[in-house]
């Protein structure tokens, strides 16, 4: 069994050592990562565990609210620290993704009533749209 690791972070508990790394890794990337990313990046080292377990673990760090997950149209799932506090507008034909640079959510205040008892961990906000270059595609077809 993987040792415990305490993480602060985390409001229910503890992380065990794989959950830990993934975690950091994560952290350390400049971008969000797919399961595969994080799963070719672990291959070799001691840190090392199969895809389904990477997914498994994310799953559970979602579930604490450590990380977050946004799906492209194409499906794909990408990864990232709730910590960064990131949304985007995403190309429905291309997939090609823009960080924007604020985020209209700080300003709603949820009150108990609306929250129906739910305990908020993140909140995600994506758009979709058209990139210029698809829209040009698109027109002159």
């Amino acid at each position: 069994m993987a040792p415990q690791v305490a993480d602060p972070a985390a409001p229910h508990g503890l992380l065990n050592a794989k959950q830990q790394h993934l975690l950091d890794q994560l952290q350390e990337a400049s971008e969000e990562l797919t399961g595969q990313d994080l799963h070719a990046r672990l291959r070799g080292t001691p840190h090392g565990m199969g895809l389904a377990t990477v997914y498994r673990h994310l799953r559970h760090l979602q579930q604490r609210g450590l990380v977050r997950c946004r799906h492209l149209p194409s499906g794909e799932a990408l990864f990232a620290p709730t910590e960064r506090d990131e949304h985007h507008l995403t190309c429905v034909d291309c997939g090609s993704t823009v960080v924007l640079r604020s985020c209209p959510m700080h300003e709603t205040h949820l009150n108990p009533q609306q929250l129906g008892g739910y305990q908020l961990l993140f909140h995600t906000l994506e758009f979709f749209g058209l990139c210029p270059g698809c829209q040009e595609r698109q027109g002159s077809a």
